[in-house]
């Protein structure tokens, strides 16, 4: 009798199984052509040493400088730091697909100055991911300029069927970032990649996975995003190896836009409290996603919608208007209109860096 209702509960669980992957198999991820947020033009990050990130992104991960300049009293950079007179050195940086703008400050807030490493496990933006080919050693680059590793010191292979590496780290500024080696002749494909340095995502630490994938759902207009860990979270030896984190237990979901993926993942094995205020904008690490838009009050329509809030309407910034918000995890967000010649649209990527 056991062994029926064992079998028969084995067969509900494999209709299950197959359920779902029939479902995602039909309701694949899908945005239109014409969404309102068409991609990202760039990444913010505060440093400490503008010159010296500089050096090192550049020598590691073949960043290229595209702009410079100083801000000095903006009315934008002081709402976001909540004080008159600052002055911030920033240099806009680019890779194949995507675009890094990394901010020094003259003078960080006090907040900024109290502000904590963030944990992997977050809130907030939490890493960016570089994917390169295998043979360019970006991730022992790193190393050898600074870079700390956050698990274990080797890259980390998480399928055996995939020839893809992993590794989490942070750089001189106990900024984490991650490394996708791909050994790139053991891929299946009639046409490698073209590019073999790319930037493959941005990626949020969320405490509520449903709440902001709903939200993301709508900002972006993609229905049924990628999404892994629903049934049973994702764990083991190797992912502790990644995180750098004892049982580790994680789900994961993924937006496309035109040129930059956004990576949300919840560690249900270390819960996340959720921050009272947003992180300082000045404090070190990323502290904005700056997107490329059609038009701004249809932006703004869809993050009040989404359930984001409001931080900044119709100001200027970089000589274009900018509407900034946040997410329901606090985490600023930019939308612009910025004409395609622009240093910092993200229309400059030839395939969209693919």
């Amino acid at each position: 009798m056991l062994k029926k209702f064992l079998k028969g509960l084995l067969a509900v669980f494999v209709l299950i199984l197959i359920a779902a992957a029939y479902l995602w198999y039909i309701n694949q991820p899908t945005r239109p052509d014409n969404a309102v947020v068409q991609g990202v033009h760039y990444v913010g990050v505060a440093v400490s040493d503008l010159s010296k990130t500089k050096s090192v992104y550049e020598k590691s991960v073949k960043l290229s400088e595209v702009d410079q300049k100083t801000l000095n009293n903006d009315a934008v950079i002081n709402l976001l730091v909540g004080k008159g007179g600052t002055v911030v050195d920033s240099t806009l940086m680019r890779s194949s697909n995507a675009q890094l703008r990394f901010m020094q400050f003259e003078q960080q807030s006090s907040e900024a100055q109290r502000a904590k490493v963030l944990p992997v496990y977050g809130p907030g933006i939490a890493h960016v991911c570089y994917q390169v080919n295998q043979t360019t050693e970006v991730y022992q680059h790193f190393l050898e300029h600074g870079a700390s590793a956050i698990g274990s010191n080797e890259m980390v292979q998480l399928n055996p069927n995939r020839p893809v590496f992993y590794a989490y780290a942070r750089d001189h500024d106990d900024i984490m970032f991650e490394v996708e080696h791909v050994d790139v002749e053991a891929l299946d494909l009639d046409v490698p990649p073209k590019n073999d340095y790319r930037i493959r995502h941005v990626s949020l630490a969320t405490s509520d996975m449903d709440r902001i994938v709903d939200f993301y759902s709508v900002l972006l207009e993609e229905k049924h995003p990628r999404r892994i860990g629903r049934l049973k979270a994702l764990s083991g030896e190797k992912i502790d190896q990644v995180s750098g984190l004892k049982n580790s237990e994680i789900v994961m979901s993924w937006f496309q836009t035109r040129n930059l993926e956004l990576e949300i993942i919840q560690y249900k094995s270390h819960p996340t409290t959720p921050s009272e205020t947003p992180r300082p904008f000045d404090a070190l690490g990323y502290n904005l996603i700056m997107f490329d838009v059609t038009d701004l009050n249809a932006a703004k329509e869809k993050l009040l919608t989404a359930g984001g809030s409001l931080v900044a309407d119709d100001r200027m910034l970089d000589g274009h208007k900018v509407v900034l918000g946040r997410d329901p995890d606090g985490n600023l967000l930019g939308f612009q209109v910025i004409s395609a010649d622009s240093a910092y649209s993200s229309k400059h990527f030839k395939d969209n860096g693919i």
